[in-house]
This record gives structure tokens, C-alpha cells and sequence, in this order.
């Protein structure tokens, strides 16, 4: 959220009183509407922890999510370096746009998106039937398991890049980042949390 310093030196003159807010998928990265704030979505939002706009057609304040019920949770809230624009990172509890699809751009190219959408689809296989799918499987052998085949994918990995084999370098990676985002899971930790840690040592 925005600290008090920060919102003393947001530029509302500049943009007469309606200030363009970029929302943004916490995790994925995924762009997912613009809207426009005021003084006083801003200050709703900040308080009440979901992402309300001013609404130019309605004239009012408004709260993504107050009639569909898919709110945008905020993580965090960043203005840009004019300080007259915001960008806001939320979590989404469903669709953002009115079409019922992520974002209001539709299929906007991050990169990182398709790697989010994933890692939720191995998520979501941990209760499954093993009899269902490969990654019900892999939940259903137990963690030795699980590590096992991200050792295996590793050295296989590995011995593709040793005799340059571009294709097949491709191939085995993608094998060890499947298996080792099951394995992550299975231990209740996703990329975020390596992503983290790898931002930190970085620092």
C-alpha cells in the first residue's frame, strides 16, 4: 500500500483529480484492466482492500467485483516515476473482465502467464484420482518419488546440453520444470517463493 509520503507527492492537479490505474496480476505479471481513481477510490481502496475505481459513466465510486462478485484483492499499490499514474497489483478472485475471461485485453502475451497457469493446474491435480492424470500420479507416489524424477529429468537435462542437442535440451528442461513445480507443490511452496528468494540473494 502506499505509504503517507507517497501519497503526498501523487500529482492530482496534473491529472484533474482522476489519476489512470494500471491493475496487474500479483503473480503472473498478467495486465488484467485500466481504470481511474480519485482521492477517494484510492483512499477506499487502501482501507477496505479491494480495488475501487471512480466510474466516469456512473459518476460514482466503484468496486471491481461489487455486482459479479470477483473482486481484485490488492497486494500492493506503486505510483510510476510522475507519480500521476498508479499501478496496482491484486489477486483476482475471478474473471476480471465483464466477458468472463483474466483480463480485459484477452490474451495480452506475458511471459510468465502461461508458467502461472500451470503451476495452478498442478495445484489443482493434488486431490485428483491418480487413474485421472499423470500428475495425479506423480501426487499419489509420495515425495521420494517425485524427487526422484527431478533428479532423473536433471542429469537427463544436463546430458542433452553435453552433446548439443538443442531440440532435445528443450525437451528434458521442460520435463525438470514440470516435475519440479509438482514437486513444489507437493511440499505446499510454489515459484513465488523462489522467485523471492532468488530476488533477495540477488540484493
Amino acid at each position: 500500500m502506499l505509504t503517507e509520503q507517497q501519497l503526498s507527492r501523487l500529482d492530482w492537479v496534473k491529472t484533474n483529480g482522476l489519476m489512470p490505474a494500471v491493475v496487474q496480476h500479483a503473480l503472473s505479471g498478467e495486465v488484467l484492466m485500466l481504470g481511474y481513481m480519485n482521492a477517494a477510490a484510492l483512499s477506499k481502496t487502501q482501507e477496505s482492500g479491494k480495488v475501487t475505481f471512480y466510474s466516469r459513466t456512473k459518476a460514482r465510486l466503484w468496486t471491481k467485483g461489487e455486482t459479479s462478485g470477483d473482486f481484485l484483492q490488492v497486494v500492493n499499490i506503486i505510483p510510476d516515476c510522475d507519480n500521476d499514474t498508479l499501478l496496482v497489483l491484486a489477486s483476482p478472485s475471478g474473471p476480471t473482465c465483464h466477458l468472463g475471461t483474466s483480463s480485459c485485453f484477452g490474451e495480452n502475451g506475458h511471459q510468465h502467464l502461461f508458467l502461472y497457469q500451470l503451476e495452478q493446474l498442478i495445484a489443482a491435480r493434488k486431490n485428483a484420482s491418480p487413474e485421472t492424470s499423470y500428475t495425479a500420479q506423480l501426487y499419489a507416489s509420495g515425495t521420494k518419488r517425485i524427487a526422484q524424477k527431478v533428479g532423473e529429468e536433471g542429469v537427463e537435462t544436463a546430458l542433452a546440453a553435453v552433446v548439443n542437442d538443442r531440440d532435445e535440451l528443450i525437451n528434458e528442461a521442460s520435463d525438470l520444470l514440470y516435475h519440479l513445480l509438482v514437486l513444489l507443490q507437493d511440499k505446499d511452496l510454489d515459484l513465488s517463493a523462489v522467485i523471492n528468494n532468488l530476488r533477495q540473494r540477488h540484493r
